[in-house]
């Protein structure tokens, strides 16, 4: 049965052949509007529309922040994200779309490298999430000493029963936090890339298989590299997201210390949903549509990144896959079935900027990762899709 987009609010109408040309009352906004045949694959649209939520700061916003979502309005996925946000923010103030990033990666099942100077609430925002999802957590602080069964867990021998019994380490939580990962030694840094990539660890040749919802949150300090040991590309490619906060602005941080006043927020923070919702939304993102179109462009910035001349190392395919289902992630997060070429332009910079090295020569005039994105982004034509955005 053909069908076409109402001509005030864009909701598509079935209708019967031979009504072509004759104009009918919208069923979702009530307007009139003529039938005219639709040719071309058609996108379903849905009756709200709930703009991006944030920018890198060469990229300018295309709308602005993320309002709440009434629960009538808004997905399932939507709904959850927005509760843990809401939760998160009253530990973390002023950092919304650092948290709708964090929410990406995690209904992508994927995990966070937060990459910022001391005291700005990294272990915070580590801590919050845990708490509002009521999902266990632990936090490693890497140190120099610190051995791969430190976090995985060893096998310890009990005299009583005379056998060797299994303890499990830190790494077996929902939400583990790896604090300054860049100052323990290469050979712990690598255990943790099993547990990334497969959610599993081995000790004394057995699987133990870790529980999901299962999120790693690593920090890292842009200053004092002194006796650091800074992560190679490998392992800096497992992770989906880099992201940091940054200092607040005079007023956030005049509303923090007020809030601090009288006990940390943290401590009386509840859970928003359960473990078990975030398992739901994270299956729920694998069926956001995303249009063959919406596909091609995000191959073509890819290949882009891998044949630019400033840039010695591009895009994997893992980070093709990482783009693909971070972009599903912020659709459904904001309430579409389908994704946007815009939301695939929008997520690119923090999940791209980590994967990409610039060549020597280049970055001694001071060209960076982000700046040679941003003209790629700039440069490749985003697709028309049948009502479903992009460019005119």
């Amino acid at each position: 049965m053909p069908r076409c987009p109402c001509t005030h609010c864009s909701q598509h109408i079935e209708f019967p052949a031979e009504m072509a040309g004759q104009k009918v009352q919208c069923p979702a906004c009530g307007k009139l509007t003529e039938l005219s045949e639709l040719e071309g694959p058609v996108i379903k649209i849905p009756k709200h529309n709930i703009p991006l939520p944030f920018a890198e700061p060469n990229h300018p916003p295309i709308a602005p922040p993320l309002p709440r979502a009434t629960s009538e309005r808004s997905s399932r996925v939507s709904q959850t994200a927005n509760r843990i946000i809401d939760n998160v923010e009253r530990v973390i103030i002023g950092k919304r779309e650092k948290v709708v990033l964090a929410m990406v990666a995690y209904f992508s099942e994927g995990h966070i490298l937060l990459e910022d100077v001391p005291g700005v609430a990294k272990t915070m925002l580590a801590r919050s999430i845990a708490q509002s999802v009521g999902g266990t957590f632990k936090r490693i602080q890497c140190t120099p000493d610190l051995l791969p069964n430190d976090i995985t867990g060893a096998s310890v021998f009990n005299p009583k029963t005379t056998d060797f019994e299994f303890r499990a380490g830190p790494l077996f939580a929902q939400i583990v936090l790896a604090d300054e990962i860049n100052r323990t030694t290469p050979r712990t840094q690598a255990a943790l890339l099993e547990a990334m990539a497969e959610g599993k660890v081995t000790v004394d040749g057995t699987n133990y298989q870790l529980e999901r919802p299962f999120l790693i949150l690593a920090t890292q300090n842009p200053i004092d590299h002194e006796g650091t040991f800074p992560l190679p590309e490998a392992q800096l490619d497992r992770f989906l997201i880099r992201l940091s906060l940054g200092y607040p602005t005079l007023e956030e941080e005049g509303r923090m210390i007020d809030r601090l006043q009288h006990g940390h927020p943290i401590e009386t923070l509840e859970a928003a949903v359960t473990a078990q919702e975030v398992i739901d939304c994270q299956r729920a993102v694998r069926q956001i549509h995303v249009d063959a179109k919406v596909r091609d462009y995000l191959l073509q910035l890819i290949r882009a990144t891998r044949e630019h001349t400033a840039i010695i190392l591009g895009g994997s395919p893992r980070a093709s896959m990482a783009v693909f289902r971070a972009a599903q992630a912020l659709a459904a997060i904001q309430g579409y079935d389908f994704v946007l070429p815009d939301h695939v332009k929008e997520i690119a910079p923090a999940v791209l900027t980590h994967r990409l090295i610039v060549r020597p020569e280049y970055r001694l005039r001071k060209v960076t990762a982000n700046s040679v994105l941003n003209e790629i982004l700039n440069q490749i034509p985003v697709p028309t899709i049948p009502g479903g955005g992009g460019a005119p």
